[in-house]
């Protein structure tokens, strides 16, 4: 199969998500992009204005609207816009992912403090979880998948049972990494999508197999609303993105100074911001998106930069090259909490090597034959400062490193 690449950002046509190229050779998703410095926003963020209107609760005696959120990402930012902009009464709803960080932990409970937001926390029986998380991993290669769905559909859920109608997201996906969507399409939240990319193409019944000892107890609180308890409350998602301008570094930069959310470096990335609620996500799980995609997460942060601007193309591939093979840090914490040895662990990683991007030249040892980002002089480019990320702590504050099954926060 031949490859085809963006002659502006770093994506390739092999993206899971799938992306398109004009007769310039230019993607789906910088040309999407392109829009954000053309749409009028003012005018869409009085059309969100009008939207959230009518889910504002007259008599105060429920809330407005559903807020998915984490100890990272984007949560401060959109409560930011819900609670202070929007004027919206919301109530958070969380996902427990059980790879928490002490930093998550505390970014959580700084955000409930500093927007006084009531909250509900999703914890599934953990044994359940690492039954789920072990046949994910054998079956398709991915240790993340509970976590996306739980976080996908516990806001489904609640909307349903509290009678709350309007569940506010960030940004999509799609639409912001491959230009699956405009911003004028005004996407909203579907179970299609979720399934398709999400969860790749598996929800939670499909788990259940004569092959593994999974069992209904199990995966039951991962099943989506049925149709009828969505229409009977009038459940949508609405994506911030498309009515604000979305641009995660100056956004996450406006929390550290507004809101003192704490960020952490990484160590397969540049980016200081994502994510750090969890010791995986950039780190054992972004190994398996390299095997399996030709690429990770550091390709996706220079790809955002270059598109706002920020990063040439020349010095995108030079962080890519500098980070995409860095080491991880944390995969002896996720064998100990999945209780296999860390060779097993080795073993079940290798069989998700995409032959595509890996050849196997002995026994054991793999050579990376990916050469998309391989370029004259890429090594010699000056990168010290150029990501310019603010980091003010570390994953583990200064504890020791382990996952917070249930965390309390902090003063």
């Amino acid at each position: 199969m031949k490859i085809k690449q963006c002659k502006r950002c770093l994506y390739t046509s092999s993206h899971p998500l799938g992306l398109t190229f004009d007769k310039n050779g230019i993607c789906s998703g910088c040309r999407i992009h392109e829009e954000k410095n053309t749409l009028n926003w003012n005018e869409r963020w009085d059309k969100l204005i009008k939207i959230v209107k009518k889910y504002k609760s007259q008599s105060n005696s429920n809330y407005d609207c559903i807020v998915p959120v984490t100890g990272a990402n984007d949560s401060y930012y959109i409560l930011h816009l819900v609670k202070n902009k929007l004027k919206l009464n919301p109530l958070l709803v969380t996902y427990n992912k059980y790879f928490n960080t002490p930093l998550g932990i505390r970014n959580l409970a700084n955000l409930r403090i500093k927007f006084d937001c009531d909250i509900l926390i999703q914890n599934v029986n953990p044994k359940s979880v690492k039954k789920i998380t072990r046949e994910t991993f054998r079956r398709f290669g991915n240790i993340y998948w509970h976590c996306l769905a739980g976080q996908s559909v516990f806001p489904v859920q609640v909307a349903v049972s509290h009678k709350i109608p309007l569940i506010i997201w960030g940004a999509h996906q799609g639409l912001e990494q491959v230009g699956m969507f405009s911003h004028t399409h005004e996407v909203e939240m579907t179970r299609r999508y979720r399934k398709d990319h999400d969860l790749m193409g598996f929800e939670a019944d499909d788990l259940i197999s004569i092959f593994n000892n999974l069992s209904e107890e199990d995966i039951w609180q991962y099943r989506y609303p049925n149709d009828f308890e969505l229409n009977e409350v009038g459940v949508r998602g609405i994506y911030l993105g498309n009515y604000v301008r979305w641009d995660p570094k100056a956004q996450h930069e406006e929390m550290i100074k507004k809101f003192n959310f704490k960020t952490s470096s990484f160590n397969r990335t540049f980016d200081c911001y994502d994510f750090v609620d969890c010791y995986n996500y950039m780190d054992i799980h972004d190994l398996l998106k390299l095997y399996k995609h030709g690429y990770s997460k550091v390709a996706d942060h220079a790809t955002r930069e270059i598109r706002f601007g920020r990063l040439t193309r020349e010095k995108g591939i030079a962080l890519v090259n500098n980070y995409q093979f860095k080491k991880t840090n944390f995969e002896n914490l996720f064998a100990n909490w999945l209780g296999i040895p860390e060779e097993a662990l080795e073993f079940m990683k290798n069989q998700f090597r995409n032959k595509l991007y890996w050849n196997e030249y002995e026994l054991g040892a793999w050579k990376f034959k990916n050469t998309q980002y391989k370029k004259k002089n890429s090594g010699k480019i000056k990168l010290e400062g150029e990501e310019n990320f603010i980091c003010t702590d570390s994953l583990s504050l200064d504890k020791d490193q382990k996952y917070i099954t249930i965390g309390k926060g902090y003063p």
